[in-house]
């Protein structure tokens, strides 16, 4: 006897789908949407994943996981406590070679401040060349071309990329620290300043990415960026 096949997918308790949720989240390896979760997992529809997601990480802290789901780059991904990166570290120590150089950061910090930036405004901001830090940034995925200016030439514009967001922890632009914030996030928090180290912090002062005035200015970093002409 053939069974009769259907597309009707069998319905799911409001426990089920949180334990779906749970592991779509173990499961990836870069952040996940809720729209993607729905994709995956038609049987998601009509539940607020936002909520299950609140309601796991409640969970975690009562019952005294070591990791804990936030919101990053538009999706959601599951991240160990702060108070564990030290024996993580240990894990992936090699992968700590591979963190990006100064230059490279300073760099980077121009293009997330200014974008959309030519190769020419990072130079004549940074005073050196860039053409070998472009090339990393660009294979590391952290930048992309995003077209070309308006000048003499047509330069290639650049700008950061969602891979930006997940390296740096960040969930969107808009939570791009304001310039008149840097000065405060770095006096509060210790471990930016044994991150990144004192010298970079002082070459990203507002000043130095041609952000003058700054502390009067309430510009939104996402409005914040200038383009000079070459």
């Amino acid at each position: 006897m053939e069974i009769e096949k259907t597309d009707v997918q069998p319905e799911i308790t409001e426990q089920n789908a949180m334990q779906i949720v749970e592991v779509l989240l173990f499961s990836t390896e870069e952040p996940l949407s809720t729209v993607k979760m729905r994709d995956v997992v038609p049987q998601l529809q009509g539940f607020d994943l936002p909520k299950m997601i609140a309601s796991l990480n409640t969970g975690y802290r009562e019952s005294g996981r070591t990791f804990e789901i936030q919101q990053i780059a538009g999706g959601y991904q599951m991240f160990t406590l702060p108070v564990f990166a030290d024996v993580v570290e240990k894990l992936y120590f090699k992968r700590q070679q591979n963190r990006l150089s100064v230059k490279a950061l300073e760099t980077l910090a121009i293009i997330a401040y200014k974008q959309p930036v030519t190769r020419l405004q990072i130079e004549e901001i940074r005073g050196v060349n860039v053409d070998g830090v472009i090339r990393t940034l660009l294979t590391r995925d952290l930048i992309t071309i995003s077209g070309s200016a308006d000048t003499p030439g047509n330069p290639f514009l650049y700008k950061t990329t969602k891979k930006f967001l997940e390296y740096f922890g960040l969930n969107s632009m808009k939570e791009l620290p304001r310039l008149k914030e840097l000065d405060e996030i770095v006096a509060a928090d210790s471990e930016i300043t044994e991150k990144f180290g004192e010298e970079f912090l002082k070459d990203i002062a507002p000043e130095i990415l041609g952000m003058q005035n700054y502390e009067t200015t309430e510009t939104n970093p996402e409005d914040a960026s200038e383009t000079s002409t070459e």
